[in-house]
């Protein structure tokens, strides 16, 4: 044993001698430094760039992710920027020479710009060596906490005959967890899920032949621990008994028995955790996952795995890395909601602790829409996690049910059980997402969160108990959200400015005001343009302020809504430059009948003549005279009264003459 300490001692000093001090992160010399006698450590290798031919990618997106993809990222990025630096592929070459030196890879990151793998300790160095990697980390264990029994008594069940006789379909036990967040009103209004893709991430569906999933429409699946698309547990490492009862809580379909709030949804299937030991899954599974499934066009994605620390011999993240900004699980889960995916989370099982959070990432993001457990009474459930997270955000944001929530059996083709924890709080909170999505498809994520959280139960008192409550879906889908500005940008040619915006929403939208500043002046109106109103899809807006001085002006949009509240965009700023000489440009169009545009620039405040000649030198008339001040200047000249032919337009000033030849045909 002594010999073994004193050959990993003398191997640590060579990793550490070889690697540069900046490339290692502090978790991972921590790692070097543990005592045991496993060569191998599973590391993140992030890269400096992502190498030439970037524009391939830009100029094709297609050639990225899928069209639809396309159109939801549309509700959130501008239309020149539905791919970004972050979605490009790792570079190709990076990877190879990485493989070379020692790296066993697993997975690939887009967003993180980084791999995945196993690599010997000794050649830690090695990697970091190589000029284009910019840091190497560890990648996180993390486990999934238990799930409590807190509630062994029957769960109240309401049969439809004596709830409400005008329900379109028979719940039958579902009910209960159903109508506790007002579910079943919403499918009365036509509304199940159809049109909306969602992407759960489990341990698994080991029962996908069960009756709850007879006609669920299935696009996609993919298990990543074991790299082929069966995600059951034929053959394969792994159990997949959890992910069969999520599935089923927020999609099954079998009346009388059990119906998901989302039903009509497609799915899909993303197997993220191996089960076959005690052996806590890596983060890099769930986020592979999440970029998989953005590529074909996910719209929401719903986790019942909360990831918090791990005994020893693992490295997991504790409650004080609970910011929103650490755990890299987190960052890629905010990264998502950035690309318009609406993420929702358990808020995990560790129940309440006076002195901090009990929250498992990526609960604790501030995109991510976590949700903790209630009974069937409302109450909160004991194991149920609170916040608030290190920063001080509340969490959870919202509440379902989640004691005794009954789903499919994962033993049986044709049986029903009863489960407890928030891994089903979150599955019935995603399909409350999703139908928030079916009736306002064009909705971001942040709109889709506001809706939920602002019509809950609590949401005139959000507290780290219950967060903004317990969801109430029919309130939720007709929610009055404000007109969202996604976009607002300005260009500058010559000296007129080009003001482009969108909206997400309209419904609200009386009009805009459009105000400028200049210099140091105050806000002025510039001009007002209608707004769409009642329109629910997004809208585009163009507005023009022309023949503007030279300086330096501000924009700003003030969007009124029809009983007179407003609010104000940010504040776009632009210069319109001052020419740096006299200039006389061509006319347009040329030839012309009978008028024509004339442009000259003029550098400063000074007197300037322009007149018309023949072609054989006679003055025809004065076109233009007098003091003009800097800047770039147009008239239009009318030769209505002229015989066609060529003739000659002179611009005159204190420094200089400018000439252009004109071309009238009649």
């Amino acid at each position: 044993m002594i010999r073994v300490m004193f050959t990993f001692l003398m191997l640590t000093m060579v990793v550490f001698a070889q690697a540069p001090a900046d490339k290692l992160t502090s978790n991972l010399k921590l790692k070097l430094n543990e005592t045991n006698e496993n060569p191998d450590i599973l590391v993140w290798v992030y890269f400096k760039d992502k190498g030439v031919n970037k524009d391939a990618y830009f100029n094709n997106p297609l050639s990225v992710v899928s069209e639809k993809s396309l159109k939801r990222r549309a509700k959130v990025l501008p239309e020149g920027g539905l791919i970004t630096f972050e979605d490009l592929p790792v570079n190709p070459t990076y990877i190879s020479e990485v493989n070379i030196s020692g790296l066993k890879i697993r997975h690939k990151s887009r967003w993180l710009n980084a791999v995945s793998g196993f690599v010997q300790k000794s050649l830690i160095g090695t990697l970091s060596m190589l000029p284009f990697v910019e840091k190497i980390d560890i990648v996180f264990s993390l486990r999934k906490p238990e799930e409590h029994l807190e509630d062994n008594s029957k769960p109240l069940v309401l049969l439809n005959q004596t709830l409400n006789k005008a329900l379109l379909y028979n719940y039958g036990p579902s009910l209960t967890q159903l109508q506790q967040i007002k579910v079943p009103d919403v499918h009365n209004l036509g509304f199940t899920g159809q049109g909306v893709i969602i992407c759960v991430m489990d341990a698994g569906f080991n029962r996908l032949s069960h009756q709850a999933f007879n006609n669920m429409d299935i696009i996609a699946t993919w298990d990543f621990v074991n790299g082929d698309p069966n995600v059951g547990d034929e053959g394969d490492m792994g159990e997949g008994s959890h992910g069969t009862q999520t599935l089923s809580t927020i999609g099954g379909f079998y009346e009388g028995q059990l119906i998901g709030p989302a039903f009509n949804a497609s799915f899909i299937l993303a197997k993220t955790e191996n089960t076959d030991s005690e052996t806590p899954i890596e983060e890099d599974n769930w986020i592979a996952a999440l970029e998989w499934a953005d590529s074909i066009g996910v719209d929401v994605t719903s986790t019942s795995l909360g990831y918090i620390g791990y005994d020893p011999p693992y490295t997991g993240y504790t409650w004080q890395d609970m910011d929103g900004n650490t755990a890299v699980i987190t960052i890629g889960a905010d990264l998502a909601v950035a690309r318009g995916i609406v993420v929702v989370n358990s808020a995990g099982n560790e129940g309440n602790n006076a002195s901090h959070n009990t929250l498992g990432a990526p609960a604790d993001g501030d995109s991510v829409i976590a949700v903790g457990s209630v009974n069937s009474s409302g109450n909160r459930s004991s194991f149920s996690s609170v916040g608030p997270t290190v920063d001080g955000r509340i969490k959870p944001d919202v509440m379902a049910m989640g004691s005794n929530v009954y789903v499919a059996a994962p033993w049986s083709n044709t049986e029903y059980t009863n489960s407890s924890g928030t891994s089903f709080s979150c599955p019935l909170a995603a399909g409350v997402a999703a139908l928030v999505l079916c009736v306002n498809p064009n909705l971001t994520p942040m709109q889709v969160r506001d809706a939920m959280r602002l019509t809950a139960s609590n949401h005139t008192s959000p507290n780290n108990q219950y967060g903004w409550g317990i969801l109430d879906a029919l309130q939720a889908v007709n929610f009055p959200l404000p007109v969202e500005l996604i976009s607002f940008t300005a260009t500058v040619q010559e000296n007129n400015v080009y003001l482009e915006w969108s909206t997400a929403t309209e419904s609200n939208n009386f009009r805009f005001e459009i105000e400028r500043k200049f210099e140091d002046g105050n806000f002025i109106t510039a001009g007002f343009i209608n707004g769409k109103g009642t329109k629910i899809s997004r809208t585009d807006y163009l507005f023009t302020d022309k023949y503007l001085q030279p300086g330096n002006y501000s924009y700003r949009l003030k969007q009124i809504d029809f009983d007179g509240n407003f609010e104000y965009s940010s504040v776009i700023n632009v210069s319109v430059s001052i020419p740096e000489e006299y200039v006389l440009y061509q006319n347009y169009p040329n030839p012309f009948n009978p008028a024509t545009n004339i442009k000259y620039s003029v550098p400063k405040t000074s007197y300037i003549k322009i007149n018309l000649y023949d072609a054989i030198g006679n003055k025809i008339r004065a076109i233009d005279e007098g003091i003009k001040t800097a800047g770039i200047h147009k008239l239009e000249l009318n030769a209505g009264d002229l015989s066609s032919g060529v003739y000659f337009v002179i611009l005159s000033s204190e420094i200089n003459n400018d000439a252009i030849k004109i071309i009238l045909t009649k």
